[in-house]
């Protein structure tokens, strides 16, 4: 079902300065920074060719990266995101299977423009899954 890798998104507290360790430093192509205010973040994407780094700064006191920063104040990975063809099909496969889909369930439209769900992590090793239409 799950398709290629679309991106690893990392947490941090200061977007800027993570943006220029991976165009100064590892000579990573930077995007500008994208505010996010549904999903209560800013994003900046790193494009590897055959995958991405999302990297995630809080928009907001109520942002859950501001939880997950709170947890992992040095910040880190957030999460991983694979294609899916058919975000539907998925998330009623998930939900057959007994994975726990993080909100109200319903897809939403992610930061490439595309509905997405998230998985929950307690039933996908610890790590929270997002999964985006292709």
């Amino acid at each position: 079902m799950i398709g290629r890798l679309n991106h690893v998104a990392i947490a941090t507290k200061d977007i800027k300065k993570a943006a220029a360790v991976y165009r100064d430093t590892l000579g990573g192509k930077v995007s500008g920074e994208v505010a996010q205010p549904d999903h209560g973040v800013t994003t900046v994407f790193v494009d590897l060719g055959n995958t991405k780094i999302e990297l995630l700064e809080p928009l907001g006191e109520n942002s859950p990266i501001a939880k997950f920063l709170e947890k992992n104040p040095n910040g880190g990975m957030h999460h991983v995101c694979y294609e899916v063809d058919d975000i539907y099909a998925a998330r009623d496969q998930m939900k057959k299977m007994g994975a726990t889909i993080t909100g109200t369930g319903e897809p939403r439209i992610g930061a490439h423009g595309k509905p997405v769900i998230f998985l929950h992590p307690k039933d996908f090793v610890g790590t929270l899954v997002e999964l985006e239409q292709a």
